[in-house]
């Protein structure tokens, strides 16, 4: 238990850089230095948390923790890479509403965003090993990077890959049973807009009960959590204004730990410090319940011939749609010479000499601001 909580608790107040990052420190720590559990097992639970709804990261520490401390790990693990990260937005939230603004970050993004980059394309390369099988897993991972540039819907292509890898693993025994229907693809039926109607009066209840619902049904990235946050807060409920929002998911990117301390930022600015504690709870609470029944069915699905497919394809559609993120986060991270050779050296560290993640991150961030003092 003690190593647990001090794992999530430091990982909680250095993980910068968003889900995909994330897990890349969770690999390197859980798997390469510690060995709690297996690269395939590993791969097994990002598989599951794609498949539940809620925040990917926070629900690989749940498990992580789980696996490594039982049912009070699964707790603890939990809350302890969640806490920091509550607690540094719930005083930027502070300020915000008593100055009107918050503090700049660029200097520090700019040292730590390259390091990013290095460190997913480490977990990338280790994953990628372990999850493409084949060339048809090979394939399916392919398929889902070209599709995400096309714009297809990365919950569409991480339920795809799952499908396709299940069938087409299982090709043999399901070719009888199937007797040549061709599945056409996923049907995902959305939410619903909501339409545009008066401001309801803000309440406490109210707003954990929000968040509680989209903890409940949220996949996909941060960008489809702004689309939730917007239609519920902004245009649904008219409690933030479109620049209150912007400012809360800039809070939720620019600190360390989970993005969805976004909801402790927008509860503190609607209800203050009550209204931080619920919007919080209220999102993160999900994630524990399903972690903690979905965890337990990992291993049978995995030692099922049939449903074991499930998760290679899965785990090949996510390192797909992680390629892609990586990608999308290079060309925004690497702008210079002085990113590119951040990045660069943070790679050959990482690859050749197991420096460790959270190292990398402080020498990033020490670079950007001593950038920033003498540039």
């Amino acid at each position: 238990m003690p190593e647990v909580a001090a794992l999530f608790l430091r990982l909680g107040l250095t993980a910068f850089g968003g889900p995909a990052a994330h897990i890349a420190m969770m690999h390197d720590e859980a798997v390469v230095r510690r060995a709690w559990v297996t690269d395939e097992e590993f791969l097994d639970l990002v598989g599951a948390t794609n498949l539940i709804p809620g925040p990917n990261s926070t629900e690989m520490a749940i498990h992580l923790s789980y696996r490594r401390a039982g049912w009070p790990g699964l707790i603890v693990g939990g809350i302890c890479f969640i806490l920091p990260a509550m607690a540094i937005v719930t005083a930027l939230a502070w300020v915000y509403v008593r100055y009107g603004s918050t503090p700049g970050a660029d200097a520090l993004l700019y040292g730590v965003k390259p390091v990013v980059i290095a460190i997913v394309a480490q977990a990338l390369w280790i994953l990628g090993r372990k999850a493409v099988k084949g060339l048809f897993l090979a394939a399916v991972g392919a398929g889902v990077l070209a599709m995400y540039f096309l714009g297809v819907n990365e919950i569409a292509l991480l339920f795809g890959g799952a499908l396709i890898g299940m069938v087409g693993i299982n090709l043999d025994r399901l070719r009888a049973r199937l007797n040549g229907f061709n599945p056409l693809g996923l049907l995902l039926v959305g939410l619903g807009s909501t339409a545009l109607r008066a401001a309801v009066p803000f309440t406490q209840a109210r707003l954990f009960l929000t968040f509680l619902k989209i903890g409940s049904v949220l996949y996909g990235s941060g960008y489809v959590l702004l689309a939730f946050l917007r239609s519920d807060f902004v245009v649904a409920n008219g409690w933030l204004t479109e620049q209150q929002l912007i400012d809360a998911v800039a809070i939720g990117q620019v600190t360390p730990g989970p993005v969805f301390t976004t909801a402790t930022f927008i509860g503190y600015v609607l209800g203050g410090l009550p209204g931080a504690l619920l919007a919080t709870v209220g999102i993160f609470l999900p994630s524990f319940l399903f972690v903690a029944i979905s965890n337990p069915l990992i291993p049978r699905i995995r030692n099922s011939a049939r449903a074991g497919g499930l998760l290679d394809g899965v785990n090949a559609a996510a390192l797909g749609l992680m390629a892609a993120v990586t990608w999308q986060l290079g060309r925004a991270a690497l702008v210079d010479v002085t990113t590119v050779a951040l990045a660069v050296i943070s790679a050959v560290l990482l690859f050749r000499f197991k420096i460790n993640s959270t190292w990398l991150i402080a020498g990033g961030a020490a670079a950007g601001l001593i950038g920033e003092m003498f540039g």
